[in-house]
C-alpha cells in the first residue's frame, strides 16, 4: 500500500504540467486495481482548498468525494501520529507541521511509500518517498 500527498491529486486533477501525465497514470492505476494506495482526510480536505482556489466549490467537493471513494479506507491519523509527526518536525527543518504528520502517519501504518512530489520527505528516515515523475510511477507500477 503507497499513500498518496496532496500534490498527486492536485497534478492529477490540474492543467498542463510536467507531473500531471504521471500522476493520472498513477490515479489511474489505482483505479484499475493495479496499485494499492490511500490517503488521509486532511490531504483530501487539502486537494479540495488547493482545488476550490481555481475551479467551482461544486466541482472541488465532487472531486475530494471521488478521490474519498477511490483511495478508501482512508488512513485514520491519530494521537500517536500526531506526536510522531510532531518529533520529525523538530528534527527537520524543511518538513512542514503537515507533512511531517502524514508522514509519521504513512510509516506507522507500514506504508511502501509515499508518493508526493515534495522532494523534502526523503530526508526523513524509516520512510520511502517515491516523486510522481515518469520514472517514479513507472517504479511503483513495476511492483
Amino acid at each position: 500500500m503507497i499513500v498518496l500527498d496532496t500534490t498527486v491529486l492536485v497534478y492529477a486533477k490540474g492543467a498542463d504540467h510536467p507531473l500531471r501525465d504521471p500522476c493520472r497514470e498513477l490515479v489511474r492505476a489505482v483505479g484499475d486495481g493495479a496499485v494499492a494506495a490511500t490517503t488521509t482526510v486532511e490531504v483530501i480536505q487539502e486537494f479540495a482548498h488547493v482545488r476550490a482556489r481555481r475551479c467551482s466549490r461544486q466541482d472541488a467537493a465532487q472531486l475530494a468525494r471521488d478521490f474519498t471513494e477511490l483511495l478508501s479506507p482512508l488512513l485514520i491519523v491519530g494521537e500517536g501520529d500526531l506526536r510522531a509527526g510532531m518529533a520529525l518536525f523538530e528534527r527537520h527543518e524543511a518538513v512542514g507541521a503537515f507533512d511531517a504528520v502524514l508522514a509519521a502517519s504513512a510509516i506507522a501504518h507500514g506504508a511502501a511509500a509515499l508518493v508526493s512530489a515534495d522532494r523534502t520527505f526523503a530526508a526523513i528516515s524509516g520512510l520511502c518517498h517515491v516523486a510522481p515523475d515518469p520514472d517514479g510511477v513507472a517504479h511503483l507500477l513495476a511492483r
